[in-house]
């Protein structure tokens, strides 16, 4: 008798959705690289990384960062409402002022809706929230002085194996976030000034 079990075949969903995954493609701006998937949410996954203009590989960019993760699960758990669901984040820094307009965290949902509609993703039950951080630096830590940050925490429901749009709406939104104009026209920007980190 053998001491491992076969491998469970990849369904052909969820190949195909591997397969779009890998055909997205991105900004000039971003640099997308696949990482391990987070185990225990799905009986399968794929996970990206992104970072805009990064000073290497591995590390979080100063301009902003991101990740995607497609999950699969054939039973379709009634909490998704189909068998893919997508999780995704996104993060940036912000000069101090603009991390305090009120209407910062809606702004920064509207692109990532924009993102997906412009590219014709097909998708349901889309959820997540924005987070503006301040910070203000104290002791060793004084000289960074003020600073702040827009984090989006997002998920949705693919409704095909076609996800190639998702990812390429994903990447538009982690541009946008650090400050890139949109490549979608009528998409409005906050501002395209830069939090230094230096």
């Amino acid at each position: 008798m053998p001491d491992t079990l076969p491998e469970t075949p990849v369904p052909a969903a969820f190949a195909a959705a591997l397969e779009a995954v890998r055909r997205a493609t991105t900004r000039a701006e971003l640099v997308v690289t696949e990482i391990p998937a987070p185990s225990g949410l799905a009986p399968w996954s794929i996970a990206l990384a992104a970072d805009v203009r990064p000073a290497g590989h591995s590390v979080d960019s100063d301009y902003g960062t991101g990740r995607f993760v497609l999950l699969y699960d054939p039973s379709a758990p009634d909490a998704w409402g189909g068998e893919f669901r997508v999780v995704c984040f996104a993060q940036a820094p912000l000069e101090t002022d603009i991390g305090l307009d009120p209407f910062l965290a809606s702004v920064a949902w509207s692109w990532l809706v924009d993102a997906l509609d412009s590219r014709g993703a097909r998708y349901d039950s889309a959820s997540g929230t924005a987070t503006r951080i301040l910070s203000t630096g104290f002791g060793e830590l004084e000289e960074q002085g003020d600073g702040a940050q827009i984090e989006l925490r997002a998920s949705w429901t693919p409704l095909d194996h076609d996800v190639t749009s998702h990812v390429e709406g994903w990447g538009e939104l982690v541009c946008m976030l650090a400050g890139f104009p949109p490549t979608a026209e009528g998409v409005s920007v906050l501002s395209t000034r830069r939090a230094s980190r230096d």
